[in-house]
């Protein structure tokens, strides 16, 4: 009876791995269809209590391949902007820019997933299809910043509706996008940075 068990026990796994493995490439392949998007958001955060503590708002632009600008127009002014390289987050209140490593950046946030293809980046994640679209976790021994990452698809299943996060401290995000544009020519600019003059600059890229 025991080895009975252990066997049905192992082929469960089996099963729920490939389903993984599957709802993971399904993903995939529909954000390799997303060659750019762009978009407005507003930003409403809870606490892990599902109290309302902040609402923002900014402009978002993905472009493949890992090219990410994310700009938050209130309650602050930072952005965030990768050029597939290098990513830089500049904060001008504090007047400090942080360079990172954008390929390093997949073992802290499942975000760059949106615009990477890169097999052994997926691979740190477990996806899983929902009702309203993906669910990305990671997976165990990566260390996220992100707990939960749930990806929500437009109703014509162009572009993004919704970006839905859960981070370590329970506390949870909504950012809900409009005025999207999809797979439309992007400007090299649009992922370039400046460093402003007279800000402290924290490179943390090398040696990465």
């Amino acid at each position: 009876m025991k080895k009975i068990n252990y066997l049905a026990m192992a082929i469960s796994c089996l099963l729920s791995a490939s389903v993984y493995a599957d709802d993971s490439q399904a993903l995939q392949d529909k954000l390799a269809g997303l060659k750019s998007f762009q978009a407005q958001f507003e930003q409403q955060v809870n606490d892990d209590q599902g109290q309302s503590i902040m609402q923002g708002k900014g402009t978002i632009a993905l472009q493949q391949p890992m090219m990410i600008r994310w700009q938050q127009a209130s309650p602050d002014d930072t952005l965030f902007v990768s050029n597939g390289d290098k990513t830089y987050y500049f904060d001008s209140f504090a007047e400090q820019v942080t360079i990172m490593n954008t390929h390093s950046l997949i073992d802290s946030t499942p975000f760059v997933l949106l615009t990477s293809k890169d097999p052994a980046q997926w691979q740190k994640y477990q996806v899983t299809a929902t009702a309203a679209g993906f669910s990305v976790t990671p997976n165990q021994g990566v260390e996220s910043q992100v707990e939960q990452l749930d990806i929500v698809f437009a109703k014509d299943q162009t572009g993004l509706a919704q970006l839905l996060v859960k981070d370590s401290s329970g506390q949870s995000s909504t950012f809900t996008f409009s005025d999207a544009k999809v797979n439309e020519s992007l400007a090299d600019s649009t992922f370039d940075f400046s460093i402003p003059e007279g800000v402290e600059i924290d490179d943390q890229s090398q040696g990465e």
